[in-house]
């Protein structure tokens, strides 16, 4: 397995990648994979869901996100515009690349809800997307005034949304409230998985239920007794993973 790691620039924002490709000459379909709220690309479940895609023929770019991992920019300014604008310029970038035969999108929780919105915005680059346990839950709490477990007054928006651990600016939940995960799905046409845990106690189950029912083509597997991160049956997610890129 040839790994390169390197930056892509979004502006003047580093965005910390990996490309790893089985030949260094073959032409192969490539899949972009995304972290989570507070993720990295080394995580189990990112490096787990890349294995698969590997197995199954595929390059796998993981990029880190405005303000996580190795990426440039503060956690706490980042909102779902930044990393919109972040999945733009790494799917330009791997558009860019002379091996790729097609592109997939996959993202974890709210890469998850990127992916979804990122597909419907330029439908043509992708021939199927992925998310894992969709965090589309983030856009109802920015409109109905709850995230992070914190009330607010979502017509009043604070400056700063603090909890026990985390702090986000205000511009995070304004551009919550602006986005809207029917707009994504409704302009993506090409086949879907959603893999989503049973048990996951951060984005229930029937987030996942929701949007599979909204989707033309999707697919739908559901991993009983487990959780947000497929902390218990991560061998189960990668399965269905490989089973859906390999038809």
């Amino acid at each position: 397995m040839i790994c390169k790691e390197f930056y892509i620039m979004d502006d003047q924002i580093r965005l910390h990648a990996k490309l790893e490709k089985k030949n260094e000459m073959e032409k192969c379909p490539l899949a972009i994979v995304i972290h989570g709220f507070t993720g990295h690309m080394e995580e189990d479940h990112i490096i787990a869901a890349c294995h698969a895609m590997h197995k199954a023929g595929l390059a796998t770019l993981r990029v880190e996100m405005y303000g996580h991992g190795g990426s440039g920019g503060n956690f706490m300014d980042h909102t779902l515009f930044k990393w919109i604008s972040n999945a733009h310029a790494a799917t330009d970038y791997a558009k860019s690349l002379d091996f790729v035969t097609d592109l997939y999108l996959c993202g974890h929780s709210q890469g998850g809800l990127l992916t979804i919105l990122v597909a419907g915005m330029r439908p043509d680059d992708f021939k199927a997307i992925i998310p894992l346990s969709p965090a589309t839950i983030i856009l109802d709490g920015a409109k109905s005034g709850n995230l992070l477990g914190t009330p607010f007054d979502p017509n009043h928006i604070p400056d700063v949304l603090k909890s026990k651990d985390l702090e986000l600016s205000g511009h995070y939940i304004r551009a919550a409230q602006y986005l809207h995960i029917e707009d994504g799905i409704k302009r993506y046409h090409g086949p879907v998985l959603i893999v989503h845990g049973a048990a996951d106690q951060t984005v229930p189950v029937q987030y996942a239920y929701d949007a599979a029912a909204l989707y033309d083509n999707c697919e739908l597997a559901i991993i009983e007794g487990d959780s947000h991160c497929f902390d218990y049956h991560v061998d189960q997610m990668a399965e269905a993973i490989y089973a859906f890129v390999s038809k």
